[in-house]
């Protein structure tokens, strides 16, 4: 039977992958994430949310949660830019020193070594890895927006 052999493996491949990819959404759930400790998302997001040992941080602007208005001044909106995420990895059993990537979105880069003196306050060493992005405008007229992606339940070292 020409082509038998090969047939039959890759049946018991593809039956075995099936399972294997069926297993591992089930323990892959995804977990959202939700504090009002920092601000509510504004659209169809989460604050956060945990797939595994993964926790992805939405992007947080300078609202304040109790308020839900712009801190004034970009050093106030870095400073409740940060906060706001802290409380979120707090609602994910984390904290920001489980931060493994981090994206920072900056309407003028000429701020950037503001939010690198404002890091060195809430992240320790080893430090994330980062990106800097400058854009045109953030929602809500905001100066800084700051996203993360944390890992939870295992050594970064």
């Amino acid at each position: 039977m020409a082509g038998g052999p090969v047939y039959a493996y890759h049946s018991v491949w593809a039956r075995s992958h099936r399972s294997f990819t069926v297993a591992r959404r089930l323990l892959m759930t995804r977990q959202a994430i939700h504090t009002s400790d920092a601000p509510p998302a504004i659209g169809t997001y989460s604050q956060a949310v945990r797939v595994g040992d993964a926790v992805y941080l939405s992007g947080q602007i300078g609202l304040q949660p109790a308020t839900m208005t712009l801190a004034e001044g970009v050093d106030a909106q870095i400073q409740q830019v940060l906060r706001n995420l802290r409380a979120v990895a707090a609602a994910a059993g984390a904290t920001l020193n489980d931060a493994v990537k981090v994206t920072v979105f900056l309407t003028d880069m000429g701020d950037f070594a503001r939010v690198n003196e404002a890091m060195a306050q809430y992240f320790a060493q080893p430090y994330p890895a980062r990106a800097a992005v400058a854009v045109a405008a953030l929602p809500r007229g905001a100066l800084v927006e700051i996203d993360a992606i944390l890992v939870v339940g295992e050594s970064r070292t």
